[in-house]
Parts: C-alpha cells; structure tokens; sequence
C-alpha cells in the first residue's frame, strides 16, 4: 500500500496565542486514535517554531547556513505525518478530516504527496 507524507503548513504569525481549545483537543484525539487504530497513521508529530530551526543551502558548489525565525515565509512547515492510504483519494479524506477538527480561528493548510520508494537503481 503506498504512503503519503502530509505537511501541515501554518502561518507562525497568526497560530492562536491560547493554541488549541480543550473541545479541539478532544477532537483532534479523537480523531489520532481513529486513524492510528485504522492502521493508517505510521507516523506523526509537530514541529518546533523556526525561530529554533536553521536552514541549510547548496547553491555554486557552497554551503550557506540561515538561522531562523525564517521572516520571508508566509507559511511554514508546523507538523507532518507519515500515512499509508489505499490512493490519493484516501489520503486526501484523512487529511480533509484533520483540518475539519480545527476551530474556526485557525487558517491550516495540508499538501499530501505520495512518498516514492527509492531503488538500487535511482
């Protein structure tokens, strides 16, 4: 079955200062221990704000280093999981229904992309 990675952008400059509601926690729980009890989620978890993270380029044969937080973004990778779907389409109701948890304050993008395996090969 193939896996899916979800990257769960945010705005780091307007995540609600009181973060998530008690009845969103519940929610999101609730939905965590469905989808993990399914045998869907493989693997999830939050990031740190970029103001803790450092950047790291290639670029003309050198190697450049920016320390966040990462200013020029308007939206920042927040958090990831690793899912293992039937199809696109799967994988897409997983990640409508993790949106759909969060309270109305909150602007949440997810992208999902299939995770291609690597062979000997390339």
């Amino acid at each position: 079955m193939p896996r899916f990675l979800t990257l769960v952008r945010v705005d780091e400059n307007n995540v609600p200062e009181e973060g998530f509601s008690p009845e969103m926690g519940e929610r999101m729980g609730a939905l965590l221990k469905e989808i993990t009890e399914a045998g869907v989620m493989l693997e999830t978890a939050g990031l740190a704000p970029t103001s803790e993270g450092r950047r790291i380029t290639w670029s003309g044969g050198k190697l450049s280093y920016t320390d966040g937080p990462f200013t020029e973004s308007t939206e920042v990778v927040g958090g990831y999981s690793i899912i293992q779907a039937k199809d696109m389409a799967e994988a897409v109701e997983w990640a409508n229904r993790f949106l759909k948890v969060h309270d109305d304050v909150w602007t949440v993008t997810c992208e999902v992309r299939q995770i291609t395996e690597m062979t000997d090969e390339g």
